[in-house]
């Protein structure tokens, strides 16, 4: 259903049945892994106009996997790991393994 690379790859999928008899399918709920138990590859000190998705390909070589990142630094809004806020904190680059 998903690509190898998708964080949805492992996430079980249930069915539901409507009343007129269409059948729905979905994906369970994701949980986010314990950040702790992630290995970190690098740390990276956010600048001025980083998008998370350049730091990803730069990194982990595919911009799509940006929710690796955001895996490790127990982030839920992709973009809160790179707004004005966030210029100087370092953020963890997280080993490209795992689902």
């Amino acid at each position: 259903m998903f690509l190898a690379t998708s964080r949805y790859t492992n996430i079980a999928t249930s069915t539901f049945t409507l009343p007129d008899g269409r059948i729905i399918s979905y994906v369970q709920r994701r949980f986010l892994p314990d950040s702790e138990t992630l290995t970190t590859l690098t740390e990276y000190q956010v600048t001025q106009g980083d998008r998370l998705d350049n730091i990803t390909a730069r990194y982990l070589g595919d911009p799509e996997q940006f929710w690796r990142i955001c895996d490790a630094n127990a982030i839920m809004q992709p973009t809160s790991l790179t707004d004005e806020t966030h210029i100087g904190q370092r953020i963890r680059i997280p080993l490209p393994q795992g689902g």
